[in-house]
C-alpha cells in the first residue's frame, strides 16, 4: 500500500522523511489540531502537517529558549528560513517540507515573512496590547498567517478572493482560544495577551487577573474577551462554505472545537486565569466521505479507522480511589540544569491537569503525596520552598475547588506543619466539606508507619482508659484511628520516574491496591498517561487473594 506522502505527490525518500518529520512535530505540538488534519485526504493532509510543523517549531524556539539565547536562536531561524525560500532548498527537515509545501500551491513566501515578523515583535518587545485593534494584529501575525497560508491547500471553490482573508480570520479566532488555554502559563510569566483598554474599562490591573479571586469585574472581562473570540469565530466559520468539500470535515471540525471551548470559557468565568481548560479529545474520529477516486478513499477510510482506534471510549471499570506518588521533580530539574524548585514548580502545575482528568473519569477520591515524614531530611530551603509552593498553590486553585465540587483533606501528621499553612488548609477543609464530586486529598507529613503506629497508640490509650475492649478490635475498628478514617481502600496506586517502590505511602489503605509504575518523571506525566493507567486497571482481574475464574475447577 502506497504511503500517505506518495499519494501527496511526494516521491523523494528525503522529502518523505521530511514530511513524516512534521507529521511527528505537528502531533506532539498540539494534538488536537492534528487530528482535524487527520481528516483531510491524503493529497492535502502532508502539507497541512508542515505548515503547522514550521509554526509549532517557531513558536517553540520563542517560548522555550533561554531567554539569552532566544533572540540569537530566533534570528538564525528567521534568516535561514527565508533564504531556503529563496533558494527553494533546504538542509533542515521542517524548512524542506516548507519549502515543497510553497513551491507545490504557490504560496506567499511574503505571508511567511510576515508571520516571523509578528514572532520577532513578540520576542523583542514587552507584551502589551493597548487596543484590540493591536491583539489583532497579534493575532493575524501568528495565527491568521498561517490559516491564509493553509488556504490554497484546501483549494477555495471558484477561487474566490474572500476565502484567504475569512482563513486569516478563523485563524485568529484559533489563535484567541489558544490564549484563553495558556492564561496558567503566560500571566505568572507577567504575559497578557489582552487588550489593557478593557482592563481599564473593567477597573482592572494586569495584578488582578494573577491574584486567583473571583469577581464581577474580572467574570465580566472574561466574557467581554469570550465575546471578542465568538465574533471572530464567526467571521471565520464563513471560510467553511468556500472551501473544496473534502477540506470542509477539517474546517468544521475546528470550529466546533472552538465553539466548545468558548462554551467553557464562558462557563468558568474568570477561574480560567488560573484553572486551565483541558476538554477532551473526541472518542472516535468521524471519516468524512471525501472527493477524491474509490482507491484512494480507500486508503484514507483505514488510515483514519486507525487514528479512532487510539482514543477508546472511557475504560468500563474506574477505580474509585487513585493515589499517585508525584516522583522525578528534582531529576525532571537536573535534566535542564535547574535547581529543584523549579522541578517542584513544574510539578505542582502538572497536578491540576491530572485532577481534571479525574473529574472527567469519574474517580471519586484522588490522593497525592505532597510531602513524607521523610523528606524534613531535605535540605532546609527546599523544605521551605516545599511549603511556600503548597500554600500558594492551595490559595491559586480553592476557588476551583469550591465552583467544582471538589472536596479538600489533608492525611498526615499535623503538629509539625507551620501555623499559617495548617490553618490554611483546615480552612480549605472546611470550604469544600459540602462538595462531594471529588475527594482530593493531600498526603502531607505523612509516613503509612508512622500512621499505623499513632493509630495504635491512641486505640491503647482507649483500652487502657477502658473506652474499648481489645477483643473488639476488627480491622474496621482500627481504621478509625487512622489520619483520616473515611478514607477508602486504594485501588489504584501510581508512581511515576520509573521507580519502583511504595515508599511508605498508605500501606493500610493500599493493601489490595493495583500499582503502575510508569516511566515518565512526574512533570512530564499527561492526562493521557493517567487515562492509560486507568486502563491498564480496569484490564487487571482482581481476586483479593481468592482463586482467579479462570482457574476453577469446573464442576
Amino acid at each position: 500500500m502506497r504511503r500517505i506522502p506518495e499519494l501527496a505527490g511526494i516521491d523523494s525518500a528525503e522529502l518523505q522523511k521530511s514530511f513524516d518529520t512534521c507529521r511527528r512535530v505537528h502531533r506532539k505540538a498540539h494534538l488536537a489540531s492534528y487530528l482535524g488534519v487527520e481528516l483531510l485526504s491524503a493529497q492535502k493532509r502532508p502539507y497541512l502537517h508542515a505548515l503547522c510543523a514550521f509554526a509549532a517549531a517557531t513558536d517553540q524556539i520563542v517560548d522555550t529558549t533561554r531567554a539569552a539565547d532566544a533572540r540569537r536562536t530566533f534570528d538564525a531561524w528567521r534568516a535561514r528560513t527565508m533564504d531556503d525560500l529563496n533558494a527553494s532548498r533546504s538542509a533542515h527537515p521542517v524548512r524542506r517540507a516548507l519549502v515543497h509545501t510553497v513551491r507545490m500551491w504557490d504560496l506567499d513566501a511574503a505571508v511567511i515573512a510576515e508571520m516571523l515578523g509578528a514572532y520577532d515583535n513578540d520576542l523583542r518587545r514587552p507584551v502589551s496590547f493597548a487596543t484590540f485593534d493591536d491583539l489583532r494584529a497579534f493575532l493575524r501575525g501568528v495565527g491568521g498567517t498561517v490559516a491564509a497560508l493553509a488556504a490554497p491547500v484546501l483549494e477555495p471553490t471558484d477561487d474566490d478572493p474572500a476565502a484567504a482573508r475569512l482563513m486569516s480570520v478563523l485563524g485568529e479566532a484559533f489563535q484567541m482560544t489558544d490564549i484563553f488555554q495558556d492564561f496558567t502559563e503566560d500571566l505568572p510569566n507577567g504575559k497578557c495577551y489582552l487588550p489593557q483598554c478593557d482592563l481599564e474599562d473593567m477597573g482592572l490591573t494586569q495584578h488582578d487577573l494573577t491574584r486567583g479571586r473571583r469577581s464581577p469585574a474580572l467574570d465580566a472581562f472574561i466574557d467581554r474577551q469570550a465575546s471578542r473570540a465568538d465574533a471572530l469565530l464567526a467571521e471565520g466559520a464563513e471560510s467553511v462554505p468556500l472551501m473544496h468539500p473534502s477540506s470542509q470535515p477539517f474546517l468544521q471540525c475546528a470550529v466546533t472545537g472552538m465553539r466548545t471551548l468558548l462554551d467553557e470559557v464562558r462557563r468558568r468565568k474568570s477561574a480560567v486565569l488560573w484553572e486551565r481548560i483541558r476538554l477532551q479529545l473526541p472518542r472516535t474520529v468521524p471519516v468524512p466521505e471525501l472527493s477524491v477516486v474509490p482507491r484512494q478513499r480507500g486508503v484514507l477510510r483505514r488510515g483514519l479507522s486507525r487514528v479512532a482506534a487510539r482514543f477508546a471510549p472511557l475504560p468500563a471499570t474506574v477505580p474509585r480511589h487513585v493515589a499517585v506518588i508525584m516522583d522525578g521533580n528534582r531529576r525532571w530539574a537536573v535534566a535542564r540544569g535547574l535547581p529543584p524548585s523549579a522541578g517542584h514548580s513544574a510539578g505542582e502545575r502538572n497536578a491540576w491537569p491530572l485532577v481534571d482528568e479525574a473529574l472527567v473519569l469519574g474517580v471519586s477520591h484522588l490522593t497525592l503525596f505532597a510531602f513524607s515524614t521523610e523528606n524534613w531530611s531535605r535540605e532546609a530551603e527546599e523544605v521551605a520552598e516545599l511549603m511556600e509552593l503548597l500554600s500558594d498553590s492551595v490559595r491559586r486553585q480553592l476557588p476551583g475547588f469550591v465552583d467544582r465540587g471538589i472536596r479538600v483533606r489533608w492525611c498526615g501528621r499535623r503538629d509539625r506543619i507551620a501555623d499559617s499553612l495548617r490553618a490554611q488548609l483546615e480552612d480549605a477543609e472546611r470550604r469544600t466539606s459540602a462538595n462531594n464530586r471529588l475527594t482530593m486529598t493531600f498526603a502531607l507529613d505523612y509516613g503509612g508507619r508512622t500512621e499505623i503506629v499513632d493509630a495504635a497508640r491512641r486505640l491503647a490509650v482507649e483500652a487502657t482508659e477502658g473506652r474499648v475492649a481489645l477483643t473488639e478490635v476488627t480491622e474496621d475498628g482500627f481504621r478509625r484511628y487512622l489520619y483520616e478514617p473515611d478514607l477508602p481502600d486504594v485501588d489504584l496506586l501510581i508512581r511515576t520516574s520509573g521507580e519502583q517502590r511504595i515508599s511508605n505511602f498508605l500501606p493500610w489503605q493500599a493493601a489490595y491496591a493495583e500499582i503502575v509504575f510508569a516511566e515518565a518523571l512526574w512533570p512530564d506525566f499527561d492526562p493521557a498517561q493517567f487515562r492509560q493507567a486507568v486502563a491498564e486497571y480496569a484490564r487487571r482481574d482482581r481476586r483479593f487473594g481468592a482463586q482467579a475464574k479462570a482457574d476453577q475447577v469446573v464442576r
